[in-house]
């Protein structure tokens, strides 16, 4: 045994799970689910041949699509119906291919990129990340998950356009307030503002989106219990009681693991299909005429 397969198997892995996430498997994967899609469309059907099989397979699809629309399944004569429509669709989609209404299309072109991205994508996706790898992509990315601090508080606006000298009102009402304690009452203090003078737990972006990232940036470092400021928004300024401030932290696996396999997930099929380019390049002489400077590599002239 090398030391690779001791490592893996040391976490728990075992050489079948290594193997599934190998690029060329992936490849074998999407050959395999390619040849699968053809035969149950019904083998020899493609746009040259001049034979249509419609499988049964593709009968019970078309039976169960009428049955998920309409909540029943269809009558004999609906599901001829359906039959008939479906190889007027063929008939039509092999003469078009034939006259090459398909070329220069950007919506066809668009559309079967997808569909071969969707296969490759799939096959990335078809084998759940292990422990060790979310806890590794996590501690790789530590500012992605994170929790961001929330802050609970109290505030009494000064209007900057509501009389001279707003600093200094803010000043003399600030003494009121810290004389009065946390819970002074704040009727008829300030001046009027649409917002609440009582603020419940909110994240900072959340702040900032009502105040302003700076007037969010710095509440959040203020101590909770006394009146403090002012601080200045968009609004004007402002004097606050922090009610309650919990700090940022990272989270922990167990608090973001959904998030976490979201995004690994994310970046391998991002990975895969880059490999894939890459593998399927290499098949192909791209010439970019009228281009100036060195071509990229893998294929191109």
């Amino acid at each position: 045994m090398t030391d690779t397969d001791t490592r893996a198997d040391r976490h728990g892995e075992s050489r079948p799970r290594r193997w599934l996430r190998e690029p060329l498997v992936h490849f074998l994967l999407l050959g395999v689910l390619l040849f699968v899609l053809f035969e149950w469309l019904g083998g020899d059907t493609g746009p040259m041949s001049n034979r249509i099989t419609v499988s049964q397979a593709r009968v019970q699809q078309l039976a169960a699509s009428f049955t998920k629309i309409w909540q029943r399944p269809p009558t004999g004569e609906e599901l001829k119906g359906l039959v008939d429509d479906y190889v007027r669709e063929e008939i039509a989609y092999r003469e078009a291919v034939a006259m090459g209404l398909d070329r220069d299309d950007t919506i066809i072109r668009r559309r079967l990129r997808q569909k071969l991205e969707f296969l490759v994508e799939d096959a990335a996706s078809a084998t759940p990340p292990t422990e060790v790898e979310l806890q590794a992509y996590l501690d790789a990315h530590p500012e992605t998950f994170r929790l961001e601090p929330r802050v609970a508080f109290r505030q009494a606006y000064v209007d900057p356009s509501a009389g001279s000298d707003a600093p200094a009102r803010a000043r003399a009402l600030l003494d009121r307030l810290q004389d009065a304690g946390p819970e002074a009452s704040l009727d008829g203090l300030g001046d009027p503002i649409m917002l609440e003078a009582e603020v419940p737990l909110l994240r900072q972006d959340e702040v900032a989106r009502l105040f302003g990232d700076e007037f969010a940036a710095q509440l959040v470092t203020l101590q909770p219990g006394r009146w403090q400021g002012p601080i200045e928004s968009g609004y004007g300024l402002h004097l606050v009681m922090p009610r309650e401030v919990l700090p940022g932290r990272a989270l922990a696996l167990d608090e973001a693991r959904r998030d976490v396999e979201r995004e690994l997930l994310g970046q391998r099929r991002r990975e895969q299909l880059a490999a894939m380019y890459d593998e399927l390049l290499q098949k192909y002489s791209v010439t970019i005429e009228g281009a100036t400077g060195q071509p990229g590599a893998g294929g191109r002239q």
